[in-house]
């Protein structure tokens, strides 16, 4: 069986996601199992060299997975030409600009979302990369999870009937770093280095919607800076200034109203972290990051409205799990897979650089939303 080699540049791979969905959960994972298979029976076996700033980081994360290749120079990685692919999951200010050094170099391009952190930025990516004719995609984790691939089953076979409403609610409570160490890294709470929870989420929603559940046509949205003020890695005091949850509506081209709440301050009570809870004429579902619970016509309970006496009802209880037996490959290493397929066949991956720069989009307008108070058409995005 022919076997072909994919150099893989992976820059910023000593973050939690390059470290854990990109490095270990996917591309180690594929070349354990052998590589991805092509139409003809070839093997694509990915060929990965860490890049990031701290060559002690580097150097510790390359020896515990067995990985040979590591350098901090990012420049003499992009110049080498026995690696294709260039993969960023490092700083979202910076993404534009080393992308755009990755194109020049004539390699492909695939990164983590926003693509960029303005839209300009993100259109002239997708420019340039279309220009060069180089294949480029953008990840889009969340439709990959076991849980939204159930619920669009159910849309498909037309369980719910006529969709009626979306409610999309993210979050948890991240620690402010001074007491308990804060969950998620600093910049994501500074403007000046592209934090922000609107920037970092609505792309995903975006994405969640044309893809799940329609294609977005207006949206309005406000922020919020819970926390002005929060502790760094090193326990040292900052100014918190980007927004840490923001709470949207969103009207799709089909008549489906989306409500989308995200935040980083809000203690969990519910099935996950995130859920998507969809209701139509015939029947609801809500679905998590692996399970998803139904809840059809005739099982639908019919509750009064009655303020003096305790509920009886256990809501909960009425609700069914839907497809416990489906099995689903870790949705970051199905969507490599899918990527790497692209490099070699003729049809160019459907989640590129232009699906990214919508997602981006969609953030802005919520931004210029939350700004001036009113609603905004989300328009078609043209080259």
């Amino acid at each position: 069986m022919a076997e072909k080699r994919l150099g893989i540049i992976m820059n910023g791979v000593t973050g939690r996601m390059g470290t854990n969905q990109h490095l270990i959960r996917s591309i180690l994972k594929i070349m354990e199992q052998g590589g991805v298979e092509l139409a003809d029976g070839t093997r694509v076996m990915p060929d990965p060299i860490l890049v990031g700033r701290d060559p002690e980081k580097l150097k510790a994360l390359a020896k515990t997975h067995g990985v040979e290749r590591w350098t901090a120079d990012l420049d003499a990685a992009i110049a080498n030409p026995d690696d294709e692919l260039f993969f960023d999951t490092a700083s979202t200010l910076k993404r534009a600009e080393v992308l755009h050094k990755a194109i020049a170099a004539g390699k492909h391009i695939y990164c983590e979302k926003p693509s960029a952190a303005t839209l300009d930025e993100a259109l002239g990516l997708w420019r340039a990369a279309e220009k060069a004719g180089v294949r480029h995609g953008v990840v889009q984790d969340k439709i990959f999870l076991p849980g939204l691939l159930k619920m669009k089953r159910l849309i498909d076979d037309g369980f719910f009937g006529r969709m009626l409403s979306v409610k999309i609610d993210f979050g948890y409570w991240v620690f402010e770093g001074d007491w308990r160490a804060a969950q998620r890294p600093s910049w994501n709470y500074k403007k000046s280095e592209g934090g922000g929870i609107i920037l970092d989420m609505m792309p995903h929603w975006r994405y969640v919607m044309d893809n799940v559940f329609g294609n977005v046509k207006s949206v309005s949205c406000v922020g919020a800076v819970n926390f002005d003020k929060r502790w760094d890695e090193e326990n040292q005091p900052y100014d918190a200034d980007a927004d840490d949850a923001s709470y949207a509506m969103i009207e799709l081209e089909n008549g489906t109203m989306v409500q989308v709440f995200a935040s980083w301050c809000t203690r969990v009570r519910k099935d996950d972290l995130v859920t998507f809870h969809a209701d139509g004429v015939l029947g609801a579902a809500v679905s998590g990051l692996t399970k998803c619970y139904i809840q059809d016509r005739p099982g639908t309970p019919s509750p009064a409205w009655n303020p003096d006496e305790p509920q009886t009802i256990d809501f909960f209880g009425s609700w069914t799990e839907y497809g416990a037996d489906m099995e689903f490959d870790n949705g970051f290493k199905s969507e490599w897979e899918m990527f790497i397929r692209s490099l070699y066949g003729d049809t160019p991956f459907g989640w590129n650089l232009l699906e990214g720069a919508k997602g981006v989009q969609l953030a802005e307008l919520a931004m210029q939303s939350w700004k001036e108070r009113r609603w905004i058409d989300v328009t078609p995005l043209t080259p």
